[in-house]
């Protein structure tokens, strides 16, 4: 597929960006800063403002899907999807938080008083996201990471969800970088959980 990767250059993005190359699709790459992303065969690098919704659908027009991979603090709701709206582009997927998943108590991960109050920002900003991108026409999924979420290893192995957060047998609730990327890919290609959110852990 031609797909289109915004924030491709951060620690979520440059992961999807490597797993899509390596499946054979051709990506644009989209950042502030063009150097940050090295050069790929099958990788074209465009500089963009995930805050430009004008600017941004022209680079994003053309493409079989977009994918986001931007900090929801960095880029306004509204912002983004409007600029995939306006792109012509249908098939939508963003790197979400997993602030609004379920923990076994039936409580959000981010209304906990042990949910760390500087991460407490961008998981608002992830819970509206979510509900803004329900209301658009578009063909989205929003895939919720676990509660840990840190560069790793590519294992492959890993579980799917859907709004409650994965717990491993050691009582961890975590997923690698590699393996996300894994997931979203795979999803980007199957389309299992259009017009859905869900999670990604061991």
């Amino acid at each position: 597929m031609k797909v289109a990767l915004i924030a491709a250059a951060g620690n979520a993005g440059s992961r999807i960006l490597a797993e899509l190359v390596s499946r054979g699709h051709e990506v644009t790459a989209i950042v502030r800063d063009p150097s940050k992303v090295p050069a790929t065969k099958g990788v074209t690098v465009a500089a963009g403002d995930a805050n430009d919704p004008e600017a941004l659908a022209k680079i994003l027009a053309g493409h079989d899907a977009v994918i986001s991979a931007a900090k929801f603090t960095h880029a306004k709701a509204e912002h983004l999807i409007a600029a995939v709206e306006a792109s012509g582009v249908k098939r939508y997927l963003v790197v979400g938080g997993a602030g609004s998943l379920t923990t076994p108590d039936g409580a959000r991960e981010m209304d906990s008083p042990k949910f760390p109050a500087h991460v407490l920002p961008e998981a608002n900003e992830g819970t509206r996201f979510l509900e803004v991108l329900k209301g658009s026409d578009l063909d989205w999924t929003f895939l919720s990471p676990s509660r840990i979420f840190t560069p790793g290893t590519r294992t492959g192995k890993f579980r799917l969800g859907t709004d409650k957060l994965l717990f491993a047998e050691d009582g961890t609730s975590r997923i690698s970088m590699e393996d996300y990327a894994i997931a979203l890919v795979d999803e980007l290609e199957h389309g299992a959980h259009i017009r859905q959110r869900f999670t990604v852990g061991y």
